[in-house]
């Protein structure tokens, strides 16, 4: 590896984000970038709100592509297809140093591609990797043919893209190890924790159709639960765009939670939590390092569903259950999630349980596991993008 770039060199950095999460991804690499290389850089291509607070100014607004269900994509794809050809011939006439695609595969990769063909000395990034892991293997190996490093959010990620022969890979760490100080409780939040009534979250999901398709089965099981004489205070954090309808569907269920609107509230109800009901997805990796012993459920459409158990190559969904290595949290999917299987797990995990124990132990793992020593994601990211970068001037 060569020294560091001259900062009397300014460097053209085009980074493509298209969603909120991406979004606060890309402007965290921008603040290290603009350190690394002493301000001689600027930035290019779309993102939003965060990476517009770094300098960035969106080729469009990223709200456009936050398109839900199969029909309105369909609807949209014209849209769609202009925004990636256009992305695409932006980046080529530009010529960046370097392009970043950040998430979003459906679109960051089909621009790549297109970007590859037109100008292949522009080297690619690809920070988040897609989940080739569980589902169109295959993806890994084709990404060599325009990706010419990915960054993994994952520990586990690096060793699949050797195994499925895919572009070079490095862990640079997940965004929720820099939270841990936020997720984890005080001395007095302990005591909470640990008093009863026991305070038990419920996580039904981030978008509409997941409140949809899980609020009224996790509000049968609180039901029962409550009267099987298991006292419990319950709280359900959430957003603002969410809240309205989470308050309407939550208006006839037999325990009534406290609602909580926001990041920092979320997380504060997560420091009192002795256990959770979740949905799969990225929470259940919160949780765990939270130190919240959980139940986890999912529902979708039937066309969803199929698609899922067609493709799906793991023998577990939840994220948890992936990064530490073994399935110790309980996941009830699609058929499997009902009051009747719901119920019994989450009386486990609310009392001094095996079940509880064992997942206590194997979260306690997390921190080594997700380990990036001291230096912090961004700037594990920063000096792969750095080092890619220099290595192709040299190359030209």
């Amino acid at each position: 590896m060569r020294g560091r770039a001259n900062p009397d060199v300014s460097r053209k950095i085009f980074l493509i984000a298209t969603e909120e999460s991406g979004d606060r991804l890309g402007a965290n690499l921008m603040k290290v970038l603009r350190q690394r290389l002493g301000g001689a850089v600027r930035f290019e291509g779309v993102g939003g709100r965060s990476m517009a607070r770094e300098g960035l100014r969106s080729m469009f607004p990223i709200e456009e592509l936050s398109i839900v269900g199969l029909a309105a994509v369909v609807k949209q794809l014209p849209m769609i297809l202009r925004h990636i050809h256009a992305t695409a011939a932006a980046v080529t006439e530009t010529s960046p140093d370097i392009l970043v695609i950040i998430d979003s595969p459906d679109f960051t990769h089909r621009v790549a591609r297109r970007v590859r063909a037109g100008a292949p000395s522009i080297p690619i990034i690809d920070y988040v990797s897609p989940s080739v892991w569980a589902w169109r293997s295959g993806r890994a190996r084709a990404m060599g043919a325009y990706v010419d490093h990915v960054l993994a959010l994952l520990p586990f990620e690096p060793e699949e893209y050797r195994r499925l022969r895919g572009p070079p890979c490095s862990y640079v760490g997940h965004p929720l190890i820099e939270q841990i100080g936020s997720l984890r409780p005080g001395a007095e939040e302990q005591k909470r924790r640990d008093q009863a009534p026991p305070v038990l979250l419920v996580l039904p999901g981030s978008r509409r159709s997941e409140i949809r398709h899980h609020m009224a089965v996790f509000g049968e099981t609180l039901g029962r639960l409550r009267d099987h004489d298991m006292p419990f205070e319950l709280i359900l954090p959430t957003m603002a765009h969410l809240q309205d309808a989470v308050g309407e569907r939550v208006s006839n269920w037999p325990v009534q939670p406290r609602i909580v609107v926001g990041e920092q509230e979320k997380q504060a109800a997560f420091r009192i939590a002795h256990a959770a009901l979740a949905k799969s997805g990225t929470v259940t990796l919160e949780l765990a390092l939270s130190g919240v012993p959980m139940v986890t459920a999912y529902k979708a459409g039937a066309v969803e569903a199929w698609i899922v158990r067609s493709l799906i190559r793991v023998n577990s969904v939840i994220l948890a259950n992936l990064v530490i290595g073994e399935n110790v949290v309980p996941e009830f999917i699609q058929q499997d999630c009902t009051p009747d299987k719901l119920v019994p797990a989450l009386r486990e995990i609310l009392t001094d349980s095996p079940l509880r124990r064992r997942q206590l132990e194997a979260f306690a793992k997390l921190d080594q596991i997700m380990s990036t020593g001291n230096q912090p994601p961004g700037a594990r990211a920063a000096d792969i993008v750095l080092a890619t970068l220099r290595q192709a001037r040299g190359a030209n």
